[in-house]
C-alpha cells in the first residue's frame, strides 16, 4: 500500500453521510427480519423464508440500495491516492482482486 494510502481522512459530513447510509441499511434489514421472524403476531409458517426474501428483495430494489452502496464506496474510494504499482493495480484494485464474488450456482 502506498504510504499516502496508510491514512486517509473523511470530512464529517463524508463520514455522516457514510454513517447514514450503513444505519438505514442494516437497520431496516434487521427490522425486516424481525417482522418475519420474531413477530408474535406473525405465526411462522411454511411461507415465512419466501415472504422473508421477497420483503428484502423488495426493499433493495425499491430503495436502490446498490445505488446508495455505490455513493459510499465512490466517497471512501476518492479519498485513496490511485497511483499504479509495479503490478499496474492502485491499492483498491489490488485489495478488491481478493474479493470472491457472488456467482450462479454450480459455476
Amino acid at each position: 500500500m502506498l504510504k499516502k494510502n496508510e491514512i486517509i481522512k473523511l470530512s464529517g459530513v463524508e463520514a455522516i453521510s457514510i454513517i447514514k447510509e450503513i444505519e438505514y441499511l442494516l437497520i431496516s434489514l434487521n427490522k425486516i427480519a424481525e417482522y418475519h421472524y420474531n413477530n408474535e403476531q406473525l405465526k411462522p409458517s411454511e411461507n415465512t423464508a419466501l415472504d422473508y426474501a421477497l420483503e428484502t428483495t423488495r426493499f433493495i430494489d425499491q430503495n436502490k440500495i446498490t445505488r446508495r452502496l455505490a455513493k459510499v464506496r465512490r466517497i471512501v474510494s476518492e479519498k485513496f491516492d490511485d497511483e499504479l504499482g509495479s503490478d499496474d493495480m492502485d491499492d483498491i484494485e489490488r485489495e478488491l482482486e481478493l474479493l470472491k464474488y457472488w456467482e450462479r450456482p454450480g459455476d
